[in-house]
């Protein structure tokens, strides 16, 4: 069932990871796909499993925290494509896993900065096209730490926690224009961003915790992006769902 046929999704940080599999999944399903990037390659990778889908894209060369570039080349994607109709606010960077001592006024501010200032600069691109044809979805990605916190990396806990309370916020703000917000906050996913290498013993050890005795997979969460995009979660908003293996029940 094509159940987003028609549709126009915007995925920041499609590149490569959890963006470039909610791409691969969300053109199954008929949406044509903006994808946005740094990585002009993996874009363009992107844009291939869109095509292979028979659905159509643009590609967006553009840093989240870069607005008038962003805005510029979002204007661009839906003169050629058609207003965006759902935004999933991917993009973002981790912690490293720092200490509080280790973490600098730089790295705070560029965690800030893609993490939270990026996924706002992406819903001002399309929010005034949404309000206007009353009706639009917006899917930002936290992490299972936004939820619960953690032992390293205060940094990306705060900014994952703030996107929490955006997407209450904004749930609640743009809800008399139909415009409905929620969030995914993916429990332990192997992505590029997430396998680094020598973090396999933190990995091995990590995975002894998650009752269902692994990690997810990207489409995991996509599936879960896929449910708040379809018309199966029209009436939800403010909602945040946690593929997580119950490693956190909260």
């Amino acid at each position: 069932m094509k159940s987003l046929k028609g549709k126009v999704v915007l995925i920041t940080g499609a590149g490569s990871g959890l963006g470039q599999s909610h791409a691969q999944l969300l053109s199954e399903l008929g949406a044509d796909i903006i994808i946005n990037d740094i990585n002009k390659e993996g874009a363009e990778a992107t844009a291939e499993l869109v095509k292979f889908n028979k659905r159509s894209s643009y590609i967006v060369i553009s840093d989240v925290v870069d607005k008038k570039r962003l805005h510029s080349e979002i204007r661009k994607a839906t003169a050629a494509l058609g207003d965006v109709n759902i935004l999933v606010n991917n993009a973002g960077i981790s912690s490293l896993r720092l200490p509080f001592e280790g973490i600098t006024q730089k790295i705070l501010t560029t965690m800030l900065d893609i993490n939270v200032k990026g996924a706002f600069y992406a819903t001002e691109a399309v929010l005034p096209e949404m309000k206007k044809n009353k009706n639009g979805k917006i899917i930002n990605t936290s992490s299972i730490h936004g939820m619960t916190g953690a032992n390293a990396g205060s940094h990306y806990t705060a900014a994952k926690a703030a996107i929490l309370g955006i997407t209450k916020a904004w749930a609640k703000e743009f809800a008399p224009w139909n415009i409905l917000v929620n969030a995914v906050a993916p429990g332990y996913i192997p992505t590029p961003m997430t396998l680094r290498p020598g973090n396999e013993a933190i990995r091995a050890e990590r995975t002894k915790t998650i009752p269902l005795g692994h990690e997810g997979n990207p489409k995991d969460i996509s599936n879960a992006v896929a449910y708040f995009a379809s018309e199966q979660g029209d009436y939800v908003t403010g909602q945040v769902l946690s593929p997580n293996g119950g490693i956190e029940i909260v």
